[in-house]
């Protein structure tokens, strides 16, 4: 087994969370992925770099990375073990050879020193039991001037999923979506975290900006609402309301979702992030 100290997130993401993703990751690159581009951009990936994917789920910015690189290498790096065996088989599928992965905690995976020119992370950054130590470790593993790009989300009421869950107040138990600071999807939502973390970490040119993308949450409003309510707090909240409750919330959901169908059916949501560059700063005389 790897090494792990963060067995809470891990525990999480090798259970009912992580298969789940994994089932569904064709869903959650449709839901996330108009922030590759961007994120791809910032890191300045080139045709010979060797990069590090930290939290890279089912793969696909592991691999749309490597087809940046096509003479370096891309090491994707996750606790779930159901989403790393979705990402080796779709790498191997797609043909992309220059990809590996690997479970393990960023906290404390054995990295060779200055092995990668960069590393990469889309929402993948925002679970780490101790960030300053995850981070640190990161950057130990980038060469003297190497770059950190990564995405997360910005503020929970700037991210029309949380708004859409937030309209079932009346009928389930909808409390605040993660506090800045604890490990969860919103510990980096403000930005001045996100600078303290990563100048305790040891990093420079530290750069912060926010960036928005439309996702697609389902095929129409039923779709996305009963996909909303499989997800981790979905389904947490679901499981604590009685069945009436539970046929409320999917009605007063469904019609929430409804207002933001597109001209072809599709739910499309507003994703608010940060994206975050810096660079390890290069070794001095």
């Amino acid at each position: 087994m790897p090494d792990i100290v963060n067995t809470e997130q891990a525990q999480a993401w090798n259970g009912p969370e992580g298969a789940h993703w994994a089932r569904n990751q064709d869903r959650w690159n449709a839901v996330n992925e108009g922030f590759d581009e961007p994120l791809l951009d910032a890191a300045g990936i080139t045709g010979e770099d060797r990069v590090l994917d930290l939290g890279c789920g089912s793969g696909q910015t592991t691999r749309r990375a490597a087809l940046r690189a096509p003479r370096g290498h891309v090491l994707g790096l996750d606790l779930s073990g159901p989403m790393l065996a979705e990402a080796r088989s779709r790498a191997e599928r797609e043909g992309v050879a220059n990809v590996s992965f690997a479970q393990g905690d960023a906290q404390v995976h054995p990295f060779g020193a200055g092995a990668f020119d960069a590393a990469v992370s889309r929402y993948g950054v925002m679970f780490f039991a101790d960030p300053v130590a995850a981070f640190g470790n990161v950057g130990r593993a980038l060469r003297p001037g190497g770059r950190l790009a990564f995405v997360c989300p910005a503020d929970a009421a700037l991210n029309g999923w949380v708004t859409a869950m937030a309209s079932l107040r009346e009928v389930l138990p909808v409390g605040d979506f993660g506090q800045p600071g604890l490990p969860g999807m919103f510990s980096l939502a403000a930005p001045d975290r996100i600078g303290d973390v990563l100048t305790a970490a040891g990093f420079a040119g530290i750069d912060v900006n926010q960036v928005q993308a439309h996702g697609t949450w389902g095929r129409d409003a039923e779709d996305a609402a009963e996909f909303l309510l499989g997800t981790g707090p979905g389904r947490h909240l679901m499981e604590r309301a009685d069945p009436t409750a539970r046929a409320r919330a999917r009605g007063i959901l469904t019609d929430h979702l409804r207002t933001h169908e597109a001209a072809d059916g599709t739910v499309r949501l507003l994703s608010t992030s940060w994206l975050t560059t810096a660079t390890r700063p290069a070794a001095t005389a």
